[in-house]
Formats: structure tokens, C-alpha cells, sequence
């Protein structure tokens, strides 16, 4: 099958990979050319603009940073509805907007074309294993033409309604990440302040009640001193403010949610925006240094 994908970043890169293992033609496009340098020494198709990816496809993936990265690709100067996209499908796996997610899908209709939201959990890791969670809006019809490819890239894959349904889905999986990542990270500051052994009492609580993917996948990143981004901290922020706005819509106050945005802007603003998630801990220890508090 002839591919378009457009962002060929952390996670892009391993998708398209396991896309061409699989045996399909993927067509790439990525804002910085040399992101996808490796990708077609490896055999994808360089196209210069999303609109000739979108030519030259059947289905084209998406995945970018942010909702005005979307925005860009699809609807601006040389973007995907700039040609003609019918009888084709387009997906997007970005963490976007649910409203976005609509107008896509609403456009895409009036082109003759089909659209699914398909955000993803799973990180750097979960692309690179192709374990990947992906959770999806649209309608049954075009889920299920799509469904074998998202099988190529993920273990889990859901269809929760209606178009914006994935990235509402995605804004409450990020919900419960925010919770994760600050219980884990003060879990982690908690134990060494205490004297405890940090290896074994991850071992120990990954045996429990306490064990979640941000402790097991995280935790050892840290004790590594590892802070690479398998998920930056800007786009996390950028994510719970979505997840922020769309519960301002649905008249739900977040505390917890709030709080961790409060800490995260905190993050960038000390200058670890382009480090992983699992940096949050460099507000409590020196450069990330462990066990080197700050003063």
C-alpha cells in the first residue's frame, strides 16, 4: 500500500520503520529534511511538501508537535487540502484538539475523503516496540480499513466514538500520566531523602499496588540520569493545557492536573523544555543529579 507520513520525529521515525517492515511504501515529509535522513536511506519516498505526501498516498498519517502544527499541514500553504484527498484517508496521530479533530473530519468529507483522530500512548519506547496504545475518533466504517496498519505500529487499538472522541480519550490518559509522573517523581526524592535503596524500592513497588508504566519506564531512566525525551516536556505542557481547557468546557475544575502544569512551566522555565518528562525530578535534584538536592 502506497503511505503518506508527515513528521518523521522521536516517534514518527519508528513508526514509519515498522510501516516499511511490514512491506508498505511510505511516502515522508518532515519540517527538518534530516530527521528523515535515516528513513530514506531505508527506503521511504522524500516528498517536499505534505501536499505532494498526500498525492502520491492512499492513507497519510500525521503526527507533529502542536495543534497549530496541524493546523499547518492540513490547511495552510502546501498542505494536505491543498490537493485533491478524495477517496483517501487521513489519520492523525498528534495529541491535538478535539474541536480540530472535527474540523478535519468535516473537511475531509467535503472532499470526498474520510478522517480518523488517533492519538497514541506509549512514548519513545512504545513506538520503537511497537506497543504503542491508540486510541481513535471517527466513524466504524473507516476505523476498520485502518485498523491493520494501526496493528503495525501498536498492542492496544480502540474506536471511542465519534470524530474528536481519540483525542478526548488521549486528554484522559494524560490526566492520569500528570498524577503518575509527580507521584512518582516525589516517591523518588521521598525514598533517597529516607535512605532507602532506589533500585529496590522500585522493584519492590513494582510488585504492588503502587506499579504504573511511569514508575516502571521512568523510574530507572532516573536513577540513570537519563533525562532524553521520549516525551518532551513541552508538548506535556502543551497537553495538559488542552486537557485544562476542554474540562473548563465541560464545567470540571483539575486541581491535580493544575498543579502539574504549574510544575512542568516551572521545568521549562529553568530551562529543561527539550528533556523528557522524567525530568521533573530536576526540581528537586540538582541537574538531575540524584540525590544532590537543591539548595
Amino acid at each position: 500500500m502506497e503511505l503518506g507520513f508527515i513528521g518523521t520525529g522521536v516517534m514518527g521515525k519508528a513508526i514509519v520503520a515498522h510501516l516499511m517492515s511490514a512491506g508498505h511504501k511510505v511516502h515522508v515529509y518532515n519540517r527538518t529534511k534530516s530527521k528523515a535522513d535515516e528513513l530514506v536511506e531505508g527506503g521511504a519516498v522524500w516528498q517536499d511538501t505534505p501536499a505532494m505526501v498526500t498525492e502520491n498516498s492512499e492513507i497519510v498519517f500525521t503526527m507533529v508537535g502542536y495543534p497549530s502544527d496541524v493546523e499547518e499541514i492540513y490547511f495552510k500553504k502546501n498542505g494536505i487540502f491543498t490537493v485533491s484527498v478524495e477517496n483517501k484517508i487521513l489519520v492523525d496521530l498528534t495529541t491535538s484538539t478535539p474541536t480540530l479533530a472535527k474540523k478535519i473530519q468535516q473537511t475531509a468529507i467535503e472532499k470526498g475523503a474520510d478522517a480518523l483522530d488517533a492519538p497514541v500512548s506509549g512514548g519513545d519506547l512504545g513506538a520503537k516496540n511497537a506497543t504503542l496504545t491508540i486510541m481513535v475518533g471517527g466513524d466504524s466504517p473507516t476505523y476498520e480499513k485502518v485498523v491493520p496498519l494501526f496493528k503495525i505500529m501498536g498492542k492496544a487499538v480502540s474506536l471511542h466514538g465519534d470524530a474528536g472522541s481519540g483525542q478526548h480519550t488521549k486528554m484522559a490518559n494524560q490526566i492520569m500520566i500528570a498524577g503518575t509522573m509527580t507521584g512518582m517523581t516525589e516517591m523518588l526524592v521521598y525514598a533517597q531523602k529516607a535512605g532507602l535503596d532506589l533500585p529496590q524500592v522500585l522493584k519492590t513497588l513494582g510488585g504492588g499496588a503502587a506499579e504504573n508504566w511511569s514508575m516502571m519506564n521512568y523510574g530507572p531512566r532516573i536513577l540513570k540520569e537519563d533525562y532524553s525525551p521520549g516525551f518532551f516536556v513541552k508538548h506535556f505542557i502543551k497537553d495538559l493545557k488542552i486537557a485544562l481547557d476542554e474540562a473548563a468546557e465541560l464545567s470540571l475544575e483539575l486541581p491535580g492536573t493544575k498543579l502539574a502544569v504549574e510544575l512542568y512551566e516551572q521545568l521549562a522555565n529553568d530551562g529543561y523544555e527539550n528533556d523528557g518528562t522524567q525530568a521533573l525530578i530536576k526540581l528537586w535534584w540538582s541537574e538531575g543529579k540524584v540525590g544532590f538536592y537543591k539548595n
